[in-house]
C-alpha cells in the first residue's frame, strides 16, 4: 500500500510513515479507526495536531537529573549557541503570546500566537479556536498580563486565525520574512508555550521546504524543521537567525501519538501573509 506523499519511505522501526487507504484518505481519518483513534498492532507515525490543554506542573518538569552520585558520567558540555540566535531570541519572545481559548463549559485548549503589526493583530492557529467550541478567547502576555481578545477571523482551510488585544498590550510585532527566502539548513528557534511553559525557545534546522503534509481533510504545502515542537506550540512562530517569522508551527509527527519525534511542521510564511492579509482587511 502507498504511503503518504511527501513524507518519504519508512525509516525502520522508529519511524514509519502513515498509509494511505484506497479512497486517498490518511488512516487518522477512516471511518473504521477505533475508538483511541488508532489501528491495533500498529506502529505508524501521524501528523498530530499540537494545540491541547496545558498539562500540570508534574508533568511539565519532565525528567529530572539523578543526585546519587554514583559515579556516572559526567554531564556533556552544551553545545555553544550562536550569538546571533540569542539575539534573536530576545527579539522574538517579547511579541509571542499565549493562547487560551474557551472555558469550563464550552471545552478548552491552549497555543500560542505572536503579534504582526502595531495594531495588536495576532497570528495563531484555528485549530486552537475550533477546539474551545466557539468559547470566549483569553491572551497572555509575556510578563503575566492578560487580555481578553477578539476574534477578527479564521480561515480553516489555511489553518489560521486573527486576533486583536487592546492597544495596552504593547506588544512587540515581529517582522515577517520575504516569501521564498526561507532555506534548507538554515538556523531557525520555535517559539511558544509547549506543556503551559511559556516564552520557551527551542533550536534546530529548516529540515525541507514544500513539504506535503494532510491535516483533517485539507493538504498543506509545510515547511519542515527538526527544531522541538510539543502540545501547546500550536500557533507560534517560527523564526530565523534575523528573528523573522518564516512559519507558524502547527504539526508534528509522532509515533504512535507519543509527542515530538524531531519532525515539525509549519505553515509557510507567505501563506501567512497572504491570509492574515485578508482576514485583516474584511475585519480590521
Amino acid at each position: 500500500m502507498a504511503v503518504q506523499t511527501g513524507l518519504g519511505e519508512p525509516r525502520g522501526p522508529w519511524f514509519i510513515s502513515p498509509e494511505l487507504d484506497p479512497d486517498g484518505r490518511g488512516w487518522w481519518d477512516a471511518p473504521d479507526r477505533d475508538p483511541g483513534g488508532r489501528r491495533p498492532g500498529r506502529l505508524l507515525a501521524v501528523l498530530a495536531v499540537v494545540a491541547v490543554s496545558a498539562v500540570s506542573g508534574a508533568l511539565a518538569g519532565g525528567v529530572v537529573a539523578s543526585r546519587d552520585g554514583a559515579g556516572g558520567p559526567a554531564a556533556a558540555s552544551a553545545a555553544p549557541v550562536p550569538a546571533e540566535l540569542v539575539t534573536a531570541a530576545e527579539r522574538t519572545v517579547p511579541g509571542v503570546v499565549s493562547v487560551l481559548a474557551g472555558g469550563a463549559t464550552s471545552g478548552s485548549a491552549t497555543g500560542s500566537g505572536f503579534a504582526v503589526d502595531d495594531q495588536q493583530h495576532l497570528i495563531t492557529n484555528d485549530h486552537i479556536l475550533a477546539k474551545s467550541g466557539g468559547g470566549p478567547v483569553t491572551v497572555e502576555l509575556p510578563d503575566g498580563r492578560r487580555f481578553a481578545a477578539e476574534v477578527v477571523g479564521r480561515e480553516p482551510r489555511s489553518d489560521l486565525a486573527v486576533l486583536k488585544v487592546p492597544a495596552s498590550a504593547g506588544l512587540t510585532p515581529l517582522p515577517l520574512a520575504k516569501p521564498g527566502a526561507t532555506r534548507v539548513g538554515e538556523p531557525v528557534l520555535a517559539v511558544g508555550s509547549p506543556l503551559g511553559l511559556a516564552g520557551t525557545v527551542t533550536a534546530g534546522i529548516v529540515s525541507a521546504l514544500d513539504r506535503e503534509v494532510r491535516l483533517g481533510n485539507n493538504r498543506h504545502s509545510a515547511v519542515q524543521t527538526d527544531a522541538s515542537i510539543n502540545p501547546g506550540n500550536s500557533g507560534g512562530p517560527l523564526v530565523n537567525a534575523r528573528g523573522e517569522v518564516v512559519g507558524v508551527n502547527t504539526a508534528i509527527a509522532t509515533i504512535d501519538g507519543n509527542g515530538s519525534i524531531g519532525i515539525g511542521f509549519a505553515i509557510p510564511i507567505d501563506q501567512v501573509q497572504q491570509t492574515a492579509d485578508t482576514i485583516i482587511g474584511k475585519g480590521g
